[in-house]
Formats: structure tokens, sequence, C-alpha cells
């Protein structure tokens, strides 16, 4: 008889244990629950900075970040859609708008003020980048269960971004308080003989960075993100080889083209860096143009369910713990 009641006390417990955990699970969540928000939508505001030969800091100019020129920032807008391939892994597509602009009054390095060029380009720009969360944004306890109070989850993700992309861009030069295309003026003889190479107004770039999070609700997270793009081309700016003939460039684009292509001041210590004679330096060739965004951005996650049913969504909405 003590052998029979200890049995059934056996499976009392087990029926307590598994029976029990089988009418809970409903507040549970799966390990694959983030499948069921792995769209989502990233609409950003910002500013855009270019990097390259005109304008910045008081040296030769470079394609890198400390040769930002902070006076010479404009505004940027993307719209971006990011897919999740795992919890921690993401495509995102974005497109990107901003105006770049650089000016050779703006430094103190010889050359480039008496050189005094500058332009203004929108710039356009598709990408396809993919990006590692480090660290994921999170809402209440750090288990997510439900009515505990104690150790918080981070609300704040950390992520990483590298892809490929394309963008058109159109430099203009400030001529008379107008602003005047670049290109067909062929500042540097561009398919003239012996000129430069006509450039395209659209090119490749490798845009890469980093951006930070902040969870609002379980739909909407704002955050921070800094991108450097680098690009294949030097033109961005119209500014790449070495001074042209200004009598041939007379020919094709009148003395507005003579102007935009030569505007130097004449002054400075040495004589070397007044000399903007044909086939002197008017750029750098040997380094690309970049530019920068940096964006304040919203981004919301798109709920996909398995059923349209009202019961099925709150037992989704309900679920707390992750396995």
């Amino acid at each position: 008889m003590k052998g029979r009641y200890a049995l059934r006390i056996i499976a009392l417990l087990l029926t307590g244990l598994f029976g029990g955990a089988g009418l809970h699970a409903q507040y549970f969540r799966k390990s694959n629950y983030w499948k069921t928000n792995r769209n989502e939508i990233t609409v950003g505001l910002g500013a855009a900075n270019f990097l390259g030969e005109l304008g910045g800091r008081d040296q030769i100019g470079t394609s890198f970040i400390w040769d930002l020129e902070v006076s010479q920032t404009r505004p940027a807008f993307s719209l971006g859609w990011r897919y999740y391939l795992r919890e921690k892994m993401a495509l995102r597509t974005s497109l990107t708008y901003g105006v770049l602009a650089g000016n050779d009054n703006l430094t103190a390095e010889t050359f480039r003020r008496n050189r005094n060029l500058n332009f203004r380009s929108d710039v356009f720009e598709f990408s396809v980048v993919y990006e590692l969360h480090a660290f994921k944004e999170e809402l209440g306890h750090i288990y997510d269960l439900r009515g505990v109070k104690g150790q918080k989850a981070s609300r704040v993700g950390l992520y990483g971004f590298i892809g490929i992309g394309g963008f058109y861009f159109d430099p203009r030069g400030k001529f008379n308080n107008s602003w005047v295309r670049l290109k067909p003026l062929r500042t540097e003889g561009q398919g003239l003989p012996g000129g430069a190479q006509e450039y395209s107004n659209f090119g490749f770039c490798v845009p890469m960075g980093f951006g930070i999070r902040k969870a609002l609700t379980k739909q909407w997270s704002v955050g921070l993100e800094l991108q450097h793009t680098t690009t294949f081309t030097d033109y961005i700016d119209d500014v790449s080889t070495v001074y042209y003939d200004p009598d041939a460039i007379r020919v094709v684009s009148g003395d507005v083209g003579v102007y935009m292509a030569d505007p130097s001041l004449g002054v400075g210590d040495n004589v070397n860096e007044l000399t903007t004679s044909p086939g002197q330096q008017r750029g750098d060739s040997s380094d690309n143009d970049a530019y920068l965004f940096i964006k304040l951005q919203v981004h919301h996650k798109l709920y996909k369910y398995k059923s349209g049913s009202k019961k099925y969504r709150t037992r989704i909405r309900r679920q707390k713990i992750i396995f």
C-alpha cells in the first residue's frame, strides 16, 4: 500500500510539473520570436559634410574625418528598410539625400586659399549595407518577465555596418551670386585635347559606420548614426588634376568657364604656390573624395502575425520570457 501511495504522489508531481508548464506555455516566447518583427522602417534627419580638396582644416585637403569643416555642414534626409537575417544581423537598403559643400576661403592653408575655388552639390545615394548588432535595445526586466521588479534590461543598442552603393552628384560653383553647373564648363579640360577625362555624375561608393538605438516602446525606437562614405571619384567638387589652357577653355565655355577654372587670388609668400599656369597642380587625383552623414533616426518595427485572429495576437503580445 505504501508503494502505491508513493507512485500516486510521484504521478501528481509529474502532472503538476509538465501539465502546468503546458498550461502556461502561452506566456513564454520561443527562440524565434524575433521573426515576428524582422521588418523595420527607418527615417533619418541630420547633416552632411564633404571631405575632399576644397575647404577643410589648415592643411592639404584629405578624405579623412579630421579635415572636417563644420561651417560647411548641410542638411541630409534618409528613408530605409531593414530586414533581420538573424536576431543580431540585418540587411538595410537606404535612399539618402544630402548637400555637400566646400570653399577654399575657409582655410588658412596657403595653396588652397590662393586657389579660391568653391562648390556645392546635391547628392542622392542608394545603398545596401550589412549590419551587425552587438547589443539590441530592450525594454523591461532583464529576463522580460511580467510583473517582476529588479534588474533592468539594457535600453541602448549598438551596431556597426558596411555595404555598397551608388550615388548621383552635380557640382556647381558660385559666379556673380548665382550657382552654375561646373561639369559643362570643362574646368580641367575634360574631354579636350590633352585634358582630363570626362567624369560621370554617377559613382559607386562604400558606406560604413556605426549607430546607437534607444527603445521607446516595443515597436518604436530612436537612434543616432554616423556614416563615412568612401567614393571612387575625385570630382564631387569638380577638382582633381591640373590647370588647363584658359584660351582653350574660353573657346568652349566662354569667360565664365575661364573664371571658374581659375579664380585664384594671387596672394601668398611662396611664388610656386601662386602659379596657376597650365600643367600646375589644381587638385590631387591620388585621393578620392568622401563625405559624412550624421543622422537622428526613428525606427518602427512591422509585426508579422501567423494568424489574423485577435486571440493569437493577444497571446503573442503576452509572451514574456525569452529562451
